[in-house]
């Protein structure tokens, strides 16, 4: 009996166990199934998305950059296919096994070495990098024949962008050059991110930045089956890219060439515009660079070249270099003067040559001075003691707010770089200036005797050739101020749609017509009798103008003799002009820096520039200084 209620015992607690073992059973069933229904039904959408990327990957398709073309066609940016050597890495197993390789039959520098890790380290394992692009047709055919030894290395055509005219407009195209962190910033910022996958290149600088939105395009994309490994396997869908659009622009380029032909190896800048729109006809910065350097990557030694040059040829002079204008100040001196009541046309003072003022004697540029002088005389013969009195009769501040209305000290706002810290502000000196400019209480103020030198465009007066040329413009165009541009219009790269940069009037200042009318005959009377006569002898159209010349530092009185001075302290030329007289149609400030009068050196450049747009007449040469200049062309 003992026996059979032990075994009754063990079956109960076999019993039990059972029960337990199959409680946990089911319990673990159930949790499988749970997971199971929440893998396969719940989250059904959210696996198979995550499946499908697994399996397929989306390589981008960068688009064409838009094209850039001149006012009549001739093209300015385009875009060339050439030859790459590519590397997929995926198909590949010693990479650098590979790359020794491929060296033994095609040249591939340190350079190509460094740009392909560069891009591995950015790129997927299942697309094609570059180790080698625009390879020449002899090349293609060296690793055509030894193809074979090279599984997952094949050439492709890619697009470059080339600017055919080289360094022409150089200064107003920019460049592109590769992405860096600072522009990804700016393009997430933008909200663009998704449209720059597989975009290595952006516009750098002037319009191939300021359009940089218009000019990308849009981005296609391929979607590539491919394995666990990450190698592609087949092509299941292709979107293609759509073009950036075009660009044409209001530039002139056969007058662009011409102009820069004629500053020869000068450092300067010239601006054109057209007084009735303010479209830009030609915007030159010499010397220029050639754009071709960065297309696909500046190597060291060039961009060492360029940056350590003493004559900073990457600087755009004609929206960066602000300069003193010199007597190309006196024209905006008289006609706010008028505007303001503080002279009449008629009025005269008499010149013995120089002008006092406290303890300071003020001297002409003409000993002896120019006698009785009225307001046609002294624009004409540029009088010095004329404008010596006037600005202290006019006051800094009446100068600066006048000065300020014509856009002189103010970024005009071109369409050139990503924003307006491309494009220099100048200075245009008033109480309120200085009192910002300096720290000291005593520097701060303003002595009466600094707003003498003002009224000839000397002092803290500084400002840029664009700034300039738009003031003269003003004047051509009756008091009309535009927005300078270098945009003609937009094409849309699908449609063929054109998209008019409408001119953007900026202000009417409102002047009197007759005062206008007094500055305007004194301007003409400049280049019939007066400093730029032997410029525009002969010329068989009218033509407004005045030369300046800006002093670089100053001579303590001492006579000035370029030949004794450094080159790069001598003075810099100027010269402000429009054309024809009678209704303009173009409107231009050049400078020559350190080229001395700009009767000699500037003047003569604007005759080229101004006897090509108007006549169609190709000058002989590169415009050169006039070493038979009379004496008589210095007084300004």
């Amino acid at each position: 009996m003992g026996d059979f209620h032990n075994s009754e015992g063990d079956l109960d607690r076999f019993r039990f166990r059972l029960g337990i073992a199959s409680l946990v059973v089911l319990l673990a069933f159930a949790i499988l199934t749970g997971r199971f229904v929440w893998l396969q039904i719940v989250q059904h959408d959210f696996y198979r998305t995550r499946a499908e990327d697994n399996r397929i990957a989306l390589i981008p398709i960068v688009p064409n950059r838009g094209v850039i073309t001149d006012r009549n066609g001739v093209v300015l940016a385009r875009n060339y296919s050439a030859f790459t050597l590519e590397i997929t890495p995926s198909l590949v197993g010693e990479l650098d096994a590979t790359i020794d390789g491929l060296a033994e039959v095609i040249e591939i520098q340190a350079k190509d070495r460094k740009r392909f890790k560069r891009l591995l380290d950015e790129a997927k394992n299942f697309e094609s990098i570059p180790i080698r692009t625009r390879l020449t047709d002899a090349e293609v055919a060296k690793f055509a024949a030894q193809r074979y030894r090279f599984p997952g290395v094949e050439v492709k055509a890619r697009l470059f962008r080339q600017y055919p005219l080289g360094p022409i407009a150089s200064h107003a195209l920019g460049y592109i050059g590769r992405i860096t962190d600072r522009d990804l910033q700016w393009i997430e910022e933008a909200g663009r991110q998704a449209n720059y996958r597989g975009t290595d290149h952006i516009g750098k600088t002037g319009l191939e930045q300021h359009y940089e939105f218009e000019l990308h395009g849009e981005t296609g994309y391929e979607e590539v089956e491919i394995d666990s490994g990450g190698r592609a396997l087949r092509s299941l869908k292709r979107i293609p890219p759509v073009s950036g659009n075009n660009l044409q622009l209001t530039i002139d380029a056969r007058l662009q060439e011409i102009t820069e032909q004629a500053f020869g190896d000068r450092k300067g800048a010239l601006v054109a515009i057209d007084p009735a729109t303010g479209g830009i006809l030609a915007l030159v910065s010499n010397p220029t660079y050639d754009p071709n350097l960065f297309v696909d990557g500046i190597t060291p030694d060039n961009w060492k070249e360029l940056n350590e040059h003493p004559s900073r040829p990457m600087v755009n002079r004609a929206i960066n270099g602000a300069y003193p204008p010199g007597s190309t100040f006196k024209p905006f001196m008289a006609l706010g003067a008028l505007e303001l009541g503080k002279r009449t046309p008629s009025q005269t003072i008499s010149d013995p040559g120089f002008y006092t003022f406290g303890n300071h004697t003020f001297r002409d540029d003409k000993k002896g001075g120019h006698g009785s002088v009225d307001m046609y005389k002294s624009i004409v013969h540029s009088c010095d003691t004329y404008y010596y009195m006037l600005a202290n009769d006019m006051g800094i501040d009446n100068i600066a707010k006048f000065m300020g209305s014509l856009g002189l000290g103010q970024r005009t706002g071109v369409d050139l770089g990503r924003d307006d810290s491309g494009e220099s502000k100048g200075v245009l000196p008033s109480q309120e200036w200085k009192k910002q400019r300096f720290k000291k209480p005593e520097q701060q103020k303003w002595y009466a005797g600094e707003t003498i030198s003002i009224g000839i465009g000397q002092g803290y007066n500084a400002y840029t050739p664009i700034q300039l040329a738009q003031a003269t413009a003003v004047i051509a165009n009756n008091g009309v101020m535009f927005r300078p541009h270098l945009v003609n219009q937009i094409i849309d790269a699908r449609t063929g749609e054109e998209r008019p940069v409408e001119p953007e009037p900026i202000r009417d200042l409102k002047l009197k017509p007759q005062n206008v009318e007094v500055i305007r005959r004194a301007m003409v009377g400049v280049n019939k009798e007066g400093t730029g006569a032997r410029a525009f002898a002969g010329a068989s159209y009218a033509a407004a103008g005045k030369t300046g010349t800006a002093q670089v530092f100053s001579l303590k009185g001492a006579e000035y003799k370029a030949s004794a001075i450094k080159k790069e302290l001598r003075d810099h030329a100027l010269f402000i002009a429009y054309a024809p007289a009678e209704k303009p149609t173009i409107a231009l400030a050049v400078l020559v820096e350190n080229g001395g009068f700009g009767a000699q050196s500037a003047a003569p450049i604007a005759r080229m520039v101004l006897d090509y747009y108007l006549l169609g007449k190709l000058p002989a040469g590169a415009a050169k200084e006039d070493a038979t200049a009379v004496e008589a062309d210095s007084e300004e």
